[in-house]
């Protein structure tokens, strides 16, 4: 039997740049763009002509892509004809192939915030909307508000709907704008939409997140016929974002009854860089990629109790709902002190480490764990210090050279333009191949700015390792995180460092101390000789 086609919208550049803290450049948008079309997305919502430079600059830039390119803007004014409308012309002049219009679909909005009748709003969709259509131009209608305006007044949300289809919109879009509706009177109103006459077949789905029920009612949509679900990379958005495109695609890929009946354009070998999608958008807006995300979160398919590594040894399905290698992402058994030898083999084999059943080794590395992390240590994402400390046990760690000494100095002072600034200094000594080299850094960057004491230890550590630096050169940490273990005068200190290198690989390491540059120092040094470790040891 064939599949029915199911149309996807991504927003990421348009409604995700509502993101509190998000501003994409023009270049990023066409980075994203690119990733996009990839991935197989059928419509790309570039942005708002007119409405800010960035936007504008990106439609006279944008590349050629095998998705929809379309346009954002708004209904024309009352008053006034779609053609003499500036606005309205501004999207035009965007040139893409289609064009999507947001307007009123809840009566109080149209009296109340934009203070005009019923029957002129009604008037300015169908004109905007049969304007478009005689440029040829695809034209979608995003009825704002539509599902809290359903249930104020049924009848109005339906007209403006049937404006929009009757002057020749290809989807009419239904959008719950608050976030507060709930799947199951999504999927009831939908199917009363349909009834009343719109075509599933020309029916989109726009939802906010502001319930967590995003993605459950655009599937609920999906369900009562909507063929169009819109969304974001990562859930972005304004207030609690979208509905996550990074979770709907794999669900609608990957399971029933989506993955029957439905073909969305995606490939199974596109849905393989799913998760490598969403963490290069993270990795754009300089985010901490979300650990839980499902799919392609890091801790997607972490299993850290004991009973349930055992059984992931025997069968993954026992605790996983799909092959993690599905959407790019990987396997992991962290290590904690609620560990049990199963854990510790299968977490030593992701290593590359095959240590036999009952070999005493794995006693040892179990109670080190377990002391460490009475002192304040966690394994259970710091995989690089665990891998470490394994080796260590294992007799398989090199040491590629050994710190002498440290020194950091912080200096708060004011600057040629009599404004406080602070500057880290930071001082190594290390011993390579036998020889004593000292290495002194800032920690301005190359702005001006000052990045803090870890960064200008990080500088001079790195500085010179005699042969091992050009290992190391395409390193950098991504995230930095800081946690107090105890309180009181016992207060101890835990950071963790993620890192990544050039070949896209990412790995956390882990430091303790009563001081917060120790723990980082500690921290550095164990990613850096994980590093080496992987791509060190032939010289």
């Amino acid at each position: 039997m064939s599949k029915e086609r199911l149309y996807l919208y991504d927003t990421t550049l348009r409604d995700g740049q509502q993101t509190q803290g998000v501003q994409f450049s023009t270049e990023e948008k066409k980075q994203i763009t690119q990733a996009l079309d990839n991935l197989g997305i059928d419509y790309i919502e570039g942005g708002w002509p007119g409405a800010n430079p960035t936007d504008s600059a990106f439609f006279d830039e944008a590349p050629k892509t095998r998705a929809t390119m379309t346009a954002f803007g708004m209904t024309k004014r009352a008053g006034r004809s779609a053609e003499n409308d500036d606005v309205l012309a501004a999207v035009m002049n965007a040139g893409t192939s289609a064009v999507c219009l947001v307007g009123k679909a809840h009566d109080y909005h149209v009296t109340a915030a934009l203070g005009i009748t019923l029957e002129e709003n009604l008037e300015n969709i169908s004109a905007s909307v049969a304007h478009l259509v005689s440029q040829g131009r695809e034209a979608l209608y995003d009825a704002e508000h539509f599902f809290d305006g359903y249930k104020a007044n049924p009848e109005y949300a339906l007209a403006a709907c049937r404006a929009a289809l009757e002057a020749g919109a290809r989807w009419i879009v239904l959008c719950d704008t608050n976030g507060g509706a709930m799947p199951s009177e999504v999927k009831r109103i939908v199917a009363e939409v349909i009834e009343a006459g719109i075509p599933g077949n020309n029916l989109g789905i726009h939802t906010h997140n502001d319930t967590e029920n995003a993605v459950a009612c655009s599937l609920a949509a999906i369900e009562a016929g909507a063929r169009q679900v819109q969304g974001t990379l990562n859930g972005l958005g304004e207030r609690c974002g979208n509905a996550n495109l990074t979770t709907l695609i794999p669900t609608l890929l990957l399971k029933q009854p989506y993955a029957g009946q439905f073909d969305i354009g995606v490939s199974q070998e596109a849905l393989a860089g799913l998760t490598k999608l969403s963490r290069m958008l993270d990795d754009t807006l300089n985010r901490v990629p979300s650990k839980q995300a499902p799919y392609v979160g890091a801790s997607a398919f972490a299993h850290k109790a004991g009973l349930h590594a055992s059984a992931i040894l025997k069968d993954p399905s026992t605790y996983e709902h799909i092959v993690p290698e599905l959407v790019g992402n990987a396997r992991i058994i962290p290590m904690s002190n609620q560990a049990g030898q199963s854990n510790l083999r299968k977490r030593l084999m992701d290593a590359g480490l095959d240590v036999a059943k009952g070999d005493p080794a794995l006693a040892r590395i179990l109670d080190r764990i377990k002391e460490r992390e009475a002192e304040g240590y966690s394994y259970d994402t710091a995989q690089a210090s665990f891998e470490l400390l394994a080796r260590e046990e294992l007799g398989q760690c090199t040491d590629f050279f050994e710190v002498k000494r440290y020194k950091v100095t912080v200096e708060r002072r004011k600057n040629k333009y009599n404004r406080m600034i602070s500057l880290s200094e930071a001082v190594v000594v290390v011993k390579v191949d036998g020889e004593k080299r000292l290495s002194v850094s800032e920690s301005m960057d190359e702005t001006g700015s000052d990045r803090g004491p870890v960064n200008a230890l990080a500088k001079a550590l790195a500085k010179d390792l005699g042969r091992y630096s050009a290992v190391i050169n395409d390193m950098h940490l991504v995230d930095f995180k800081v946690r107090i273990t105890q309180g009181g005068t016992e207060a101890v200190t835990r950071v963790i460092i993620d890192s990544e290198d050039g070949q896209g690989r990412r790995w956390s390491t882990v430091g303790v101390s009563a001081n917060i540059i120790d723990a980082s120092f500690e921290a550095l040094l164990d990613a850096m000789r994980w590093k080496l470790m992987r791509d060190g040891g032939d010289l």
